[in-house]
């Protein structure tokens, strides 16, 4: 009875099979609305399982896992140790530091104070090169010439060279021996 309250759009001989004809054609469109594919692709990507359960992360913290329990494993039998014992501190260290180069070093010193002592003991047994005596005597001589050729005579120099003239080694040097006053020059 649609058919009889139906108003086509356009004119008609038969209301009742103008009304079946539209309805056909609307359902089609409803059925090409349905089964339109759309131009802008909006469903969502395709998951892949080995993105989503990401195997190395699970081992990682499968790996930290275990090395958290074995840690706490550890730290559970130090702590029963030491309830079980005295539970005293054990912080002696008998570890000796060692070099690598000690000995070496240590023969080396050892050598080098042995040859000191060789020279000492050289330095101190051998008689010197040089004499005090003409030393002595070589310097008498160039005070002499100095005041033969001075214009004018020098009142210390002449009068030191007046007292050195009759003096000897002994009384000019007497603290020094011949040896200690000659290795100080050798020094100087």
């Amino acid at each position: 009875m649609q058919h009889q309250a139906y108003q086509p759009i356009l004119p008609c001989v038969n209301k009742y099979l103008q009304y079946r004809w539209d309805k056909n054609c609307y359902e089609m469109h409803r059925n090409k609305v349905k089964s339109a594919k759309p131009t802008i692709n909006t469903t969502p990507p395709k998951t892949y399982n080995h993105l989503l359960v990401k195997l190395k992360k699970r081992q990682l913290e499968e790996e930290r896992v275990s090395r958290i329990k074995k840690e706490n494993h550890m730290l559970l039998d130090k702590m029963s140790h030491i309830m079980q014992t005295s539970g005293g501190v054990d912080c002696r260290n008998d570890y000796v530091k060692k070099s690598l180069g000690s000995e070496k070093r240590q023969q080396d010193l050892l050598r080098i104070t042995k040859e000191n002592e060789c020279m000492l003991q050289r330095s101190s047994t051998c008689r010197p090169r040089y004499s005090v005596q003409v030393w002595h005597e070589q310097w008498l001589k160039t005070l002499e010439l100095m005041d033969t050729v001075g214009r004018y005579p020098r009142l210390y120099t002449a009068h030191v060279s007046k007292s050195l003239l009759q003096c000897t080694v002994e009384q000019i040097f007497p603290i020094l021996s011949s040896y200690t006053y000659v290795s100080m020059l050798n020094i100087i």
